[in-house]
């Protein structure tokens, strides 16, 4: 009687194991790119009800900081700042914080007023704006124009014909948040992806995760691959949004002292502690290049990267040995 009493105590504490699995799921369309999710969950319904939720979140962050939403607070931001300081949330308040320390470690290389010229720029339709008209609006960019209040949480533009985007941070950010809800929901084993954008929860139970990094101009041919655990790791490359014209490439990484696009390397591969770090420092080797990317990824703690030039040669920080394809 004992026996069976133990064996039937047994079967109990180990079937929620046994029913436990991942769960993953894929939409296109959420802030322009594919978001996809994958959790270890005890059950399905668990596991769904947790990625419907990041996949809601993100859904909102859209809504809120999409600058091709007019009615978003971005959008308003753009539209008044320049005339008083704009009342904002606490999230953007926060994330433009993040923004122009990033310009700061960066040396300006990073600076979300890019779209101040960059609105300009329509690359599902080939449109870019011409030498007069580049010349007339770069002088909005730069991130010193954007001045935030702590006190009253506000922010206002310097002057008029500022404009911020949060491309090239936002993405990031909505990773991060994915991965807060997925931890407030007491899962530990989890990855968020959107677009080149990753982070990463604990491991694949007794394995890391392998991300593989693509060829810039061979989709299927990956050029490193990198075993990670609770890390993020952001990907930007010239082949994301772009269009050749004449022999140029115009894609959406945008010099700030130019107004064009960036062209000093290829693609850029940023690994840190979250994904709103990595996904604003990838673009700096657009701009900086390679060497002098490198040295600023090897100066700031918990970064490592791999970036890879336009004669196809491949860097590393130092943190990084060069793995095997």
């Amino acid at each position: 009687m004992r026996t069976a009493l133990a064996a039937g105590v047994a079967l109990l504490l180990l079937t929620p194991a046994a029913r436990a699995e991942w769960v993953e799921r894929v939409e296109d369309g959420i802030m322009g790119t594919r978001i996809a999710v994958e959790v270890w969950a005890d059950t399905k319904e668990q596991g769904n009800a947790a990625i419907e939720a990041v996949l809601a979140d993100m859904r909102r962050i859209d809504r809120e900081m999409s600058t091709y939403k007019p009615d978003s607070e971005v959008s308003k931001v753009n539209a008044e700042a320049a005339k008083h300081p704009v009342k904002i949330s606490r999230e953007l308040f926060d994330l433009l914080t993040q923004a122009l320390e990033y310009s700061r470690l960066t040396e300006g290389a990073f600076d979300v007023t890019y779209a101040s010229v960059g609105y300009m720029y329509d690359f599902r339709k080939h449109v870019r704006p011409d030498e007069t008209q580049i010349e007339k609006a770069l002088p909005g960019i730069n991130y010193r124009h954007v001045i935030l209040d702590a006190n009253a949480q506000t922010v206002k533009f310097a002057r008029e014909g500022v404009r911020i985007d949060l491309g090239g941070i936002g993405k990031g950010h909505a990773v991060d948040s994915g991965i807060r809800i997925l931890q407030q929901r007491g899962f530990s084993h989890g990855v968020v992806t959107a677009g080149g954008d990753s982070r990463i929860i604990g491991d694949r139970f007794g394995q890391p995760w392998v991300v593989g990094i693509r060829h810039p101009d061979r989709k299927e041919e990956v050029i490193a691959r990198i075993p990670l655990e609770d890390a993020a790791i952001s990907t930007s490359g010239d082949y994301e949004r772009y269009f050749d014209e004449k022999g140029v490439r115009y894609h959406h990484i945008i010099d700030p002292k130019t107004g064009q696009s960036a062209s000093k390397v290829r693609s850029a591969t940023v690994i840190g502690p979250t994904a709103t770090r990595t996904d604003g420092l990838s673009k700096t080797a657009f701009v900086l290049g390679a060497e002098k990317a490198i040295e600023i990824y090897n100066r700031l703690e918990g970064i490592d990267a791999i970036v890879v030039k336009p004669d196809g040669q491949v860097l590393y920080t130092k943190g990084l040995m060069a793995p095997q394809p």
